[in-house]
This record gives structure tokens, sequence and C-alpha cells, in this order.
């Protein structure tokens, strides 16, 4: 007797349907044949399928059990099949009406007492079943939110594989689980951080401003303590609020790397992620023998932040270069070849120094220049090339620590920011590759950063004065652009030449005088 029943699951983000088909026939009673390309886990489903089964009150058939998951050439992942397998072998006993599970995409994980467990990837699923014109889902509870976001779809939360068997068997009703998307989306949308918790620091907020209003990657560079990490873990709060879309682009990754809570449905705010130094070229790229996300694309649609920036794996750190470029990361491997979303905004961070207090006025540097440039210079020139603005943040004076007057909050700086993003699109709305300034090419500058003769001449002795790099040009051009676009300024004016400037640090020749 054969049963079938539909089921999903994910290669990389991209989600594929997978035809579970279930046949018990006569022969020695054993339950030891699955093919369709399973992974470890899926094996190891026929013991907890088997258990579950009868700890739900259910028989298991004595006889030979035969479980192929089609198609037979994609390699199959997870705990997704638990669920479909067990209704199959069910199904197939005529315990369960076969026609009963023609409608349904079915989904879950079984504990060895038949409950529910929830798995990953539930969201980008659920939006490709409504593709391939699925209309009802039965999925484990912890997972219902998620499902749900996906309004085409009648979710049908369950609690254990008897509750399912006494549903399909119209025993039991459930209800789909309905949510409100916006009401979800404002919830989720919002920040327990903000900016004005920040005392002193107004040069570095303000980098910081027109690094977000750009699109530009930066580097900070302080003693320890000097409140870098406290002002990046901000900065999402002032990048332009997740679009409904982004939101659903993010959700699908997060989905996929298992870290949406069962009390969340969607990710309503922009991602911070704080890899540690010693993360793995897998875990910061993505990668695996069937290549998972990494951080750089769970950062996507938001911050990436890499603190003790010349601590992290060089070798790590240059195969980000192409991501940054892109937005998208290509990781290929002997099965298969994947392309995973990794648009984010870079910040790192750094101490000036292996003792991290060269140039602090509280502290005496106990490092040689030796020392110094060494320690530098683990940074390679083209990843600094990526990174529009390198600014100092110096130690707090003690009168900014302790002073009772607040900074600005987010929502003030967001509201520039927005407007400025605002300007951008307007002027590159017949450009879809450019989205803001930070995107702009080489052959972008003398159309879009032109300046005059007297920003010219700044810039040229600025260049001759202080050593900047030839690669400093055209950062400092697309800079000056984004604080033209504060400014409310058409045109790029000197002085907003001479603040870009100031946002190559580690340019100037005198850094390590």
């Amino acid at each position: 007797m054969i049963a079938k029943v539909n089921s999903s699951a994910v290669i990389g983000v991209d989600p594929y349907n997978v035809e579970v088909e279930v046949d018990i026939s006569k022969g020695l009673p054993r339950y030891s044949t699955m093919v369709g390309l399973p992974d470890s886990a899926v094996k190891e489903s026929k013991d907890r399928v088997k258990t579950a089964i009868k700890n739900s009150g259910f028989k298991f058939p004595v006889q030979l059990i035969t479980v192929n998951l089609a198609p037979a050439d994609i390699k199959k992942e997870g705990s997704n099949f638990d669920l479909p397998i067990a209704l199959g072998i069910l199904s197939a006993q005529d315990i369960i009406p076969k026609d009963s599970l023609n409608d349904f995409l079915v989904l879950g994980e079984l504990s060895l007492s038949g409950e529910l467990r929830g798995v990953r990837g539930i969201l980008p699923i659920a939006i490709a079943a409504c593709k391939l014109g699925f209309r009802k889902m039965i999925i484990p509870e912890a997972n219902k939110n998620e499902a749900a976001i996906v309004e085409e779809l009648e979710v049908y939360p369950s609690k254990s594989l008897q509750e399912t068997v006494s549903f399909l068997c119209g025993e039991l009703e459930i209800e789909p689980h309905k949510v409100d998307i916006d009401e979800i989306f404002k919830k989720e949308s919002q920040y327990e951080l903000d900016f004005s918790d920040v005392k002193g620091q107004e040069g570095a907020k303000r980098a910081l401003e027109v690094a977000t209003a750009g699109g530009h990657n930066v580097l900070m560079i302080g003693p320890p303590g000097a409140g870098k990490t406290m002002l990046a873990r901000r900065i999402p709060t002032i990048l332009p609020e997740l679009t409904l879309e982004e939101a659903l682009e993010t959700t699908k990754i997060h989905s996929v790397a298992g870290l949406i809570p069962p009390e969340k449905g969607i990710v309503g705010i922009r991602p911070f992620r704080l890899p540690h130094h010693t993360v793995s070229d897998a875990g910061l790229i993505g990668g695996g023998t069937y290549p998972k996300p990494g951080e750089i694309s769970i950062a996507h649609n938001g911050v990436l932040f890499l603190d003790e920036l010349p601590e992290f794996n060089k070798r790590a750190l240059e195969v980000m270069r192409q991501p940054i470029e892109d937005g998208k990361v290509t990781i290929s491997r002997v099965a298969t070849t994947l392309t995973f979303p990794s648009r984010f905004m870079l910040v790192a961070a750094m101490n000036p120094c292996v003792c991290g207090y060269f140039g602090d006025p509280y502290h005496n540097c106990t490092c040689t220049p030796n020392q110094i440039q060494r320690y530098v210079s683990k940074i390679s020139g083209p990843l600094l090339d990526r990174i529009d603005i390198h600014i100092e943040v110096p130690s707090i004076p003690y009168e900014e620590l302790t002073s009772k007057k607040s900074g600005e909050e987010s929502a003030r700086v967001r509201e520039r920011v927005n407007y400025a993003r605002a300007r951008q699109l307007e002027r590159y709305k017949d450009r879809k590759s450019i989205y803001c300034n930070a995107q702009l090419e080489q052959r972008d500058l003398s159309k879009y950063c032109k300046i005059d003769s007297q920003s010219d001449e700044l810039l040229r002795l600025a260049i001759e004065k202080f050593g900047l790099s030839a690669r400093a040009y055209s950062r400092i051009l697309k800079v000056a652009r984004t604080i033209a676009d504060l400014e409310n300024s058409a045109d790029i004016k000197s002085e907003h030449i001479s603040e870009a400037i100031q946002y190559r640090t580690l340019d100037r020749k005198y850094w390590l005088r």
C-alpha cells in the first residue's frame, strides 16, 4: 500500500517541494529502507517516527516499510520530514484517509512522545508553497506566527502527532492561525537602544550620521572604553526603517539559520551582528558541505560589526571584499553552489596600537613605532579601500561622562538620514543598481560629484599636505556628496570637502608620527 504526503525543504534560502512516498509491503518486518539522498538527521528519523507512532497510541506495521523522498537527486537535510513520514505510514495503513492529505503541505519534527517541535526555514517554504499552488499547511505550534505572515495560506498549527491525525480524520477541528502583519511589524519595529544613551562623542556621532545617510562603511579607532561598541550597537536605530519587503528578506535568512523565536513571526528591526574575532571563515562568510548562511548574510539589510578588526583571521577578512561590493556571496562546493544575499553596512572598530593607548592624553602608550605600524598594517589596503570613513573615537572626559545633559535622540537623527536617502533615491532613479552614495562607481563621480575650483584646490592641498592616498580621493568625494545631501545642498561645497577629509584618519602620513 502506497501513501504520498507533500512536504518541503530548503537549499540555502531557496525552498523546493519534496514528495514523501511510503510503501508498506509483505516481507521481513523492518523499517530500514529510506531512499532519496537523506542526510544523517533524516535517516535518524526512522527511530523517532517509530517510537512517536507507538507512544501516540497507534499501531506500527510489522511489515517491510520503504520511504522515498522525491526528487531523489537532491540531498535532503534536517528534521522537517518526521511528521510527513509518520503520516505517510499511518495513511498507508488506512488509519488516515489518503485523500485528506492531498491539499496540505506538511512539516514538523517529532519527539519520542509524539509532540511536534519547530523546524527551520518555515517562512521561505510558506512563500514558495503559495507559488506551487498549495493553500494549506500543517506545521508545529512553534512556527505558527512565522508561517501565518503569508496571508494567502491557511496555517493549521498542531501540538502533536495524535492531534494531527485527529484533525485529518475529522475528529478534531483546528482553526487556521491568522496574524495581523501590520500590528506584528509595528510591534517588532521598536528598538530598545537609543543614541541619546551615549555621553559625549559628538564628533563620532556626526560621522556615523554621515555614514548611515550615505550607506558608507565605517572604521572607528580609539582606546579601550571610549564607547566604540556602544556607538556601533545604536547605528541600526538611525538607519532608515525596514520596509516590509526588506523585513521578509531578512526573516527568510534568519528562519533558515534558526534565529526566529516562537513568539515572533518577523524580523522588524535591522539586524546587528557582532561575531567574535575567533570566528571561522565558514562562520563569517557561510559554508559547510551543504552551505549555510554566515554572519555576513544574517546581517543582510543591517549592520555587521567587527570589533578588534586586526585580530580577525586575515583570510576571512579578505574573502569579505567581494560580498561587500556585490551585496551577495556565492559559495561553491562539490555538491552544490549557492548564493546568499549579504547587503550590509560594515562597521569596524580597532585600538590605535597593541596596548590601545597611542595618542590618548590620559594614558601612556608602551608600544614602539614598529609595533604600531605592524598592528595597523594587519588590515589590508584592499579592505580599507572598501571603508569610506575612518574616525577617531577619543576617551571621554570626566565632565562629559557625568553630564546630566542627554544627547540627541535616534528618532531625530533618523529623520535627517531618511531625508538624505530620499534625495539620493531621487537622484539615482534612472540607475537601478544605485540606492545610496556609497554605491557610486568611479565613472559616476564626474556626473554626480562635481566640485568647484575652490573645493578642487582644497582637495589637492589635503592630498599633498596630509599624504592622502589615491584611493582616498573618490572616497572623499562620495562622503562629501552625502554631507551635502544632509545639508540640503545640490552642490558639493568646500566645507563639505573639508569635513570629508577629516574622515580619512588611516590615510594620513602623520598617523605614526
